[in-house]
């Protein structure tokens, strides 16, 4: 279903311009295909693009960028199982959990479809005092420019459709770069775009080296840096993004607490898809687990039960739940991260093997919180198990990490619900629910070191546009 190889989009044409880039499947570690890689010179080339079309996306309305974006609905729809095969060639994310990305992204972009011809504004009048008298105001919401956008791996196409869809809404040109390991899905999404009317150089998507991408982050013609991935890349970038805004979505290592009152059926059922789901590559996937000692040997009983049946093997097998990690080198740090843990004192409850890119769905105990399996980001299939009997002493224990994406509670008590709400560090608190729920509407983004601003649609076309205002004087001549 794969071509052997891919273009990149120069401002908004396919160019063949090389093969220099291969896109192995991360289940056999075989060469998939071969993409066409972009150099500084293109980059420059395709900034120069954004710039132009900018001057023509300011005069489009609001239906002309819908009709965009709901052409893009519709292409994703009609290609639904080709994004599908894709996601799970080059991420090896399992067939379910790519019809799942799929999915969303056909959200995000009808979300923001919905959403172009909403962009409000705001009357006010003036006349605070004498001096103002006569004077009234309104202001609008206009497009912020041309965008840079950097997104991750492990969602190639949602990821993506989260910058794309909100830039489109509002009316800026764009370049993305999408991952290096995963940039098909973005790239069938430039095929579809490149179908559209929107004006030349509008959009670029070119896949780079991260040594040939500084001007994604240094150019001053880019008006926006967007970038979605590791905390230590983020915020090195924002470091040296100048004076153009920054929007930072990074990692974290989510805690969720189970108090004892919680359904334990539905809490471990919860848990096994936030722990494992897409072999726990997600950055808000559940890695620590804060169980109430009342409930804490009959939660693990079930919790195991469960994990044991999960199986493991080819991402396009139907019945696929783990599937490989990107990397068999990700796949060794965790090895070596579970390994440390154990050798300090933890023990392993289940899993802890490793199998080429494979690595068990694994539960660890008693880890200490200054082990990397508990402190850093694993982004991987493992979470960390730990007691309490104080309320306020697991939110403590959430609290205590750098991170703070999404959290989870599982409770029944209201009190519990909204002190949760209010005290855990995170940009978002689930309640009955594991912290990798999302909806692709809803505002998105961490604090600490989990990042910087929000993403969601809405959210993202605020970020994406500037404020201006008009002053009338009505008695003025």
């Amino acid at each position: 279903m794969l071509k052997d190889t891919y273009p990149y989009y120069l401002a908004n044409e396919a160019v063949y311009a090389n093969e220099d880039l291969v896109v192995t499947n991360k289940y056999t570690s075989e060469p998939a295909c071969t993409v066409a890689l972009a150099g500084a010179d293109v980059i420059d080339q395709a900034i120069d693009a954004a710039v132009e079309a900018q001057k023509e996306l300011n005069r489009w309305p609001a239906y002309r960028r819908r009709d965009v974006l709901e052409h893009c609905v519709a292409g994703i729809e009609a290609r639904f199982e080709e994004f599908a095969h894709a996601l799970a060639i080059e991420a090896g994310k399992p067939i379910k959990d790519a019809r799942g990305e799929t999915m969303r992204g056909i959200d995000t972009f009808r979300i923001a479809m919905e959403e172009s011809t909403r962009i409000e504004g705001h009357y006010e009048s003036l006349e605070i005092s004498d001096r103002a008298e006569g004077y009234e105001s309104l202001w609008k919401r206009v497009p912020i420019g041309p965008c840079s956008f950097i997104s991750p791996f492990n969602f190639p196409l949602n990821l993506a459709a989260h910058k794309m869809a909100p830039a489109i809404a509002v009316g800026c040109s764009w370049v993305l770069k999408p991952a290096s390991k995963t940039p098909i899905s973005a790239l069938i999404m430039g095929e579809i775009l490149a179908e559209t009317d929107l004006p030349k150089g509008a959009f670029s998507i070119l896949p780079c080296s991260r040594d040939g991408a500084d001007l994604f982050t240094t150019d001053d013609r880019f008006k926006l840096l967007s970038f979605t991935g590791s905390p230590s890349v983020g915020w090195a970038l924002k470091a040296k993004a100048g004076k153009k805004p920054v929007v930072l979505e990074l990692g974290g290592n989510a805690a969720c607490i189970v108090d004892k009152d919680a359904d334990i059926d539905f809490a471990t059922t919860r848990l096994v898809h936030g722990a494992f789901y897409q072999s726990g590559q997600s950055c808000i996937g559940v890695q620590r687990i804060v169980i109430h000692a009342d409930i804490y040997d009959e939660l693990v009983s079930a919790f195991v039960a469960k994990i044991k049946k999960l199986k493991a093997g080819d991402p396009l097998d139907d019945d696929t739940f783990l599937g490989p990690i990107i990397s068999e080198n990700d796949a060794k740090r965790l090895e070596t991260w579970t390994n440390e843990a154990v050798a300090a004192g933890a023990k392993v409850v289940v899993g802890g093997k490793r199998n080429g890119v494979f690595y068990d769905a694994t539960l660890v105990e008693n880890v200490s919180r200054d082990q990397k399996l508990s402190c850093d980001e694993a982004f991987g299939p493992v979470a960390t198990l730990s007691k309490f009997t104080d309320f306020q002493a697991a939110i403590d224990e959430v609290n205590d990490s750098v991170f703070g994406l999404q959290a989870g509670v599982f409770t029944r008590d209201i009190h519990h619900a909204f002190k949760a709400f209010n005290e855990i560090e995170a940009g978002g608190v689930v309640i009955n629910d594991v912290p990798s729920m999302r909806v692709d509407s809803m505002p998105y983004g961490g604090v600490k070191e989990s990042g910087l601003g929000r993403e969601g649609v809405k959210f993202a076309m605020d970020d994406m546009t500037e404020i201006r205002l008009m002053v009338l004087n009505r008695v003025g001549k």
